[in-house]
């Protein structure tokens, strides 16, 4: 059975919100300006967070979204004032998935979850994968090492994925961002270095051995035991 989706907006405007629901009638769609609503949990949760809003910067709330248990693992990405560069490794460091130049509207909203949710479906081979104690289940979009769940972002866990389904493998940082699902017209390249330093964060807090190696001026590689 499908996972049930949802939208939630923390926005200074929140008339997108019946504007986006009326483009995307089978996810439901929640606005808000400062406290997190109650959330359900089990659900597949797509957050768009404005960088300011009227109480709170967006830095803040996307933390506050990786503090709730229902949108922990919950694809974040924040609408930025500007295109710069230092603003977007800043909402990246901040737990953000992705970022969107703003002003946002309803129908770029929706062009952006139409991309997510294309990325987002589990390829239909290679659906548990493995390399020494570290396993990949991609439909259950969960890893573990030494039988412990590695806590991994989506943007993390479809790298991760990735790598060891192909191990050995240069991967320019073009590519990864072709294979996350990511325009790459509007991604700086070196987003790709911020993502990669996340999760090797994640795999070192586990005790994951780092097998992530940078091959200067080509990308990254994930070495096989």
């Amino acid at each position: 059975m499908p996972t049930r989706e949802a939208v939630i907006l923390a926005s200074r405007d929140l008339s997108i919100v019946p504007q986006l629901h009326a483009r995307m009638a089978d996810v439901d769609v929640a606005g808000f300006h400062a406290d997190l609503p109650v959330l359900a949990e089990g659900l597949q949760y797509w957050c768009f967070v404005d960088w300011l809003l009227p109480d709170i910067s967006g830095i803040e709330m996307c933390r506050r979204l990786r503090e709730t248990k229902a949108t922990r693992y919950a694809h974040i990405t924040m609408i930025l004032e500007e295109d710069d560069s230092e603003t977007k490794r800043r909402a990246l460091r901040s737990g953000a998935d992705d970022y969107l130049i703003g002003p946002a509207d309803a129908e770029r909203l929706a062009a952006r979850l139409h991309q997510y949710r294309r990325a987002h479906d589990p390829a239909p081979t290679a659906a548990r994968l493995r390399s020494g104690d570290l396993q990949v289940d991609v439909a259950a979009v969960l890893a573990r090492y030494k039988d412990q769940r590695v806590s991994l972002a989506p943007n993390e866990f479809k790298l991760l994925a990735h790598f060891l389904e192909n191990p050995d493998r240069v991967f320019s940082r073009c590519s990864l961002i072709g294979i996350l699902g990511k325009d790459d017209s509007s991604i700086d390249e070196r987003t790709v270095d911020v993502w990669i330093g996340r999760l090797r964060r994640a795999l070192k807090t586990q005790g994951v051995p780092d097998r992530l190696r940078t091959v200067r001026a080509m990308g990254y590689v994930f070495d096989n035991m």
